[in-house]
């Protein structure tokens, strides 16, 4: 939780330059999103609106998602001739070491945007940051209308406790995840922590999202009950594949220059392991 995050900045490795797999995501659940928003207006004038992108990660799509969410906003109010909401909350969430600062910076362009496209003043719109882990309260009860989530649930809070208290016995040797060769212990172990992290995300969002509010999820799945079907362990095979490549050939440099052995000791250890 203090450490993760993904490629800061604009760079070519960036996560906002290597994100457009995550916007199609988005772009695939706009209806669902659409319709969850009409649905809270249809029953309700809300004066202070309050939103939050939980695992907004930096980049363009955290701020495309408070975009269409507005939209969505001001199309029923012209539809029904009236204001339905009079201001928006907005809470961008992910972990304390997010770059948050590349979305601040595109916020000038943003709130031009929304006074030039939707009439809306910079004082209608507050955008905050709320860093830390969804699996657990992040705001005050009863304060958010709609929560938004996407390509973020499939990460769980840490690694399964039941691997790491018996990481000695190496039960999911060269792996990072659910594998073939991987026993049934370790896939009831993944299973328990998912479990664990979703109802502890679910309750406390309970306690934050006002009566008849709204929350709209999409996050990695599978078509087969299999947990290790291709489609569902192939990207984890490769990042398995490159990183005891990586710790073959640190045993290399060990043996061929004694004098780092102890240096790197530690890499090959965590590798392996």
């Amino acid at each position: 939780m203090q450490v993760l995050h993904m490629n800061k900045g604009n760079g070519d490795t960036s996560y906002a330059k290597n994100s457009t797999v995550q916007s199609k995501i988005i772009s695939v659940g706009k209806p669902i999103m659409k319709e969850a928003v009409l649905e809270m207006l249809c029953n309700n004038v809300i004066e202070s609106m309050g939103i939050a992108d939980l695992g907004c990660s930096s980049g363009p799509n955290s701020l495309s998602v408070i975009s269409e969410i507005m939209d969505t906003v001001e199309a029923a109010n012209r539809l029904l001739g009236r204001r339905l909401v009079s201001e928006f909350r907005v809470f961008l969430n992910d972990l304390y070491s997010n770059d948050f600062n590349n979305i601040f910076m595109s916020l000038p362009a943003f709130y031009d945007r929304l006074k030039e496209e939707k009439g809306l003043e910079l004082e209608s719109c507050f955008i905050l940051a709320a860093p830390g882990s969804f699996y657990g309260r992040l705001f005050p009860t009863n304060s958010l209308h709609f929560v938004h989530s996407s390509s973020s649930l499939h990460w769980l809070s840490q690694a399964p406790a039941r691997l790491e208290s018996n990481a000695l016995k190496r039960l999911n040797k060269g792996k990072l995840y659910i594998s073939k060769s991987s026993p049934q212990s370790v896939v009831d172990a993944y299973l328990l922590q998912f479990r664990n992290d979703f109802s502890l995300f679910i309750k406390s969002r309970s306690r934050e999202l006002v009566a008849g509010g709204r929350m709209v999820l999409s996050f990695m799945g599978r078509s087969s009950t299999d947990p290790t079907t291709e489609n569902s362990c192939y990207q984890w095979e490769l990042l398995a594949q490159a990183i005891m490549s990586l710790a073959r050939e640190v045993y290399i440099l060990l043996f061929s220059f004694p004098m780092f052995r102890f240096n790197y000791m530690h890499v090959v250890v965590s590798c392996v392991t």
